[in-house]
């Protein structure tokens, strides 16, 4: 389904009751980030702000739900897309033996020819108004977390040309304003456009960029699909859209000034035109609370010199914030998640049968996939093909199981894995790039990765009878009293401050220790110590967690921990002839006792003044029962210092 306008999808998500207006001011900065972390938690409605203090309302939240998601993708499922990405593939691929077989592809040639994007003559709703003078700042652009380097928008739809095949990239990064003309353009180092920025670079010539905002909210998503180079983002949206995207000329972008014109998609809501100049400084941008639930550090990044912004005349600003899950980018990921598993399986992996992307994981840290197992090995075989692929190289944990388990249920995978993998032999350790945003590394954008085994293994995988950790006394005969064992090591070890024994409890091979180290080499020693004892001989891998968090949250526990630990660098095997246990740090990296001489990043949480005033009127925004601030329970975890923690 192809939505006319984002007007056309916030009727239809009022329609649907999936949608709130919030008429009393709100403040952007800040205060519309306090109300939607409080939403998005709950499985909220979209929210749209109709009294920003500017000429604009703003959505926000309105892909927070799969629902939604769904909704904005005009399907009924997300695995719907993934379904019509096969369909054609079978039919494109399949052999066409005779005339009337070549004939009966010519209707689906012709709506295949119908996705593509087209150009159109003359003006377009986006076009409607000419700001003049051009001025980013009377959107309402969003202040999302205290730290924050200033207003950044989130949604932004950043068109780049590469300048010696004149191939189009369609991307989405954050762009921070210093200014009614003057934003940073916060590509990472990996991306096609920061590439592109490369090529002007060389030839030392201003990169036009078109950006713009709104429109068919497929236009979004598609701007944050992984594909491949060269693979126009607005034909994928006029597949998903089954109708192509119509673009217009930009009005200060074209070719007497830059070679070649550039146009963007008729129905957008805001289109701000302008270009970089590779000759000129990069400006410091950030700090920014990112979707890793952590301030991503202030770095240098190209400046964007805005020359001209149009609008609809009912024009309504889109947004989004990140910060710890879930939030609505969640169910972004998980429409990537759900949509690309079908051309991963057709042209990389075709032993792949499901594919997850965990909450808690942000995306690049954790993945499980599901595959047919035929051979010995293949799990390894599977995860150096994934980490070769295209984003999927970001990823720092990747769990591979087979059988019939459900890896959309956590705990029925945790018990697989529980049941499959000895950590002497199943855990395999390697390093390449990682994600920029990824703090744990001792450098930057470069770290350790981790890949379990957990399917059932052949004869050939099996270590030796006498290998460590191969006699399943461990397992199945000792059953500690866990409250008496818990109350023994907290006897024992005055730095360690909880211990969670619930998923042994429950037949995982897993436990959670929340220490406080205070001396170089604490946690290596620690481990030595606790390997000796009978009360945790249950457990397969034991996670070292922040002594000030509350580690009966298990979600919370693995968010910490994903973001907290480089598993090559931060995993202690210790085994014996009938025991192997790891252990991992995911406790804070500090100069003083671990050596890690990059910046450490705070947690993102609201300040006090904002939750009280947000406190004080949430009857006043048809938002029904009180919902309270997230941030109250994570201010007690925050360290010293603000988005730079202090050592």
């Amino acid at each position: 389904m192809a939505y006319k306008n984002l007007q056309h999808f916030i009727q239809s998500l009022e329609r649907a009751g999936e949608l709130v207006r919030i008429q009393e001011y709100i403040n952007p900065i800040l205060e519309i980030t306090e109300i939607t972390d409080r939403i998005s938690k709950h499985g909220g409605p979209a929210l749209l702000f109709e009294n920003t203090g500017t000429p604009f309302p703003l959505l926000i939240n309105s892909m927070g739900t799969e629902k939604r998601m769904a909704m904005a993708l005009g399907v009924n499922k997300l695995d719907d897309i993934a379904a019509g990405i096969m369909k054609l593939f079978h039919s494109l691929s399949s052999p066409k033996t005779s005339v009337m077989d070549k004939l009966k592809m010519l209707p689906q040639l012709q709506e295949i020819g119908s996705w593509m994007p087209k150009h159109k003559g003359g003006r377009g709703e986006c076009q409607q108004k000419v700001m003049d003078p051009p001025d980013v700042t009377k959107l309402p652009v969003m202040k999302c977390w205290p730290e924050d380097g200033g207003p950044f928008l989130t949604l932004p739809i950043i068109q780049t040309i590469e300048p010696n095949t004149l191939v189009r990239n369609v991307g989405l990064y954050r762009m921070q304003v210093f200014g009614p003309d003057l934003t940073a353009m916060h590509w990472h180092r990996h991306k096609v456009s920061a590439r592109h920025f490369n090529e002007y670079k060389k030839s030392g010539k201003r990169m036009p960029v078109a950006v713009s905002l709104g429109g068919d909210p497929a236009y979004t998503y598609c701007a944050t699909a992984p594909l491949p180079d060269g693979v126009d983002e607005f034909m994928l949206a006029g597949f998903i859209r089954k109708k192509n995207v119509e673009l217009v000329k930009c009005m200060t972008l074209t070719k007497e000034k830059y070679g070649y014109d550039m146009y963007v998609p008729s129905d957008s809501d805001f289109v701000i035109e302008g270009y970089i100049d590779p000759d000129e400084e990069f400006i410091l941008e950030g700090p920014f609370g990112d979707h890793t639930g952590y301030y991503s550090l202030a770095d240098l990044y190209p400046r964007f010199h805005i020359t001209c912004i149009t609008h609809k005349k009912d024009a309504v600003y889109p947004s989004t914030i990140v910060g710890i899950p879930p939030q609505e980018d969640a169910w972004i990921g998980k429409a990537t998640e759900r949509i690309f598993l079908a051309p991963i399986k057709m042209t990389m992996v075709p032993e792949i049968t499901d594919m997850v992307l965990p909450v808690e994981g942000v995306f690049h840290n954790l993945v499980i996939v599901k595959i047919n197992k035929e051979y010995p090995g293949q799990a390894l075989k599977v995860m150096n093909s994934l980490w070769g692929a295209g984003q999927m190289m970001f990823t720092k944990m990747m769990i591979v199981v087979d059988g019939k388990v459900n890896i959309h249920d956590n705990y029925e995978v945790a018990k697989y894995i529980s049941a499959h993998v000895n950590p002497a032999s199943d855990i395999i350790f390697t390093q390449g790039p990682t994600d920029v945003l990824d703090h744990s590394c001792s450098r930057m954008a470069f770290g350790g990765k981790m890949g379990i085994d957990a399917t059932k293994k052949f004869d050939e995988e099996l270590p030796y009878p006498a290998a460590a950790g191969n006699n399943p006394r461990q397992f199945s005969e000792l059953n500690p009293n866990y409250s008496k064992a818990a109350n023994k090591i907290l006897g024992t070890f005055n730095e360690i401050r909880q211990i969670n024994y619930s998923l042994l409890e429950k037949g995982i091979s897993l436990m959670l220790i929340a220490v406080e180290k205070s001396r170089k080499n604490h946690i290596r020693e620690l481990a030595a110590r606790l390997f000796k004892m009978d009360e945790i001989r249950k457990a397969k891998v034991v996670l070292f967690l922040e002594h000030t968090m509350d580690i009966s949250d298990i979600a919370d526990s693995v968010w910490r921990f994903s973001n907290n630990v480089d598993p090559k660098r931060d995993s202690i095997l210790i085994t014996n002839q009938d025991h192997a246990l790891m252990f991992f740090d995911g406790t804070r990296k500090t100069k003083a006792l671990d050596g890690f001489e990059r910046d450490w990043p705070n947690i993102l949480v609201s300040d006090e003044q904002t939750i009280q005033r947000i406190d004080a009127i949430w009857n006043k925004l048809g938002l029904g029962k009180f919902i309270q601030s997230p941030s109250i329970k994570y201010r007690k975890q925050l360290y010293k210092g603000g988005a730079v923690v202090e050592e």
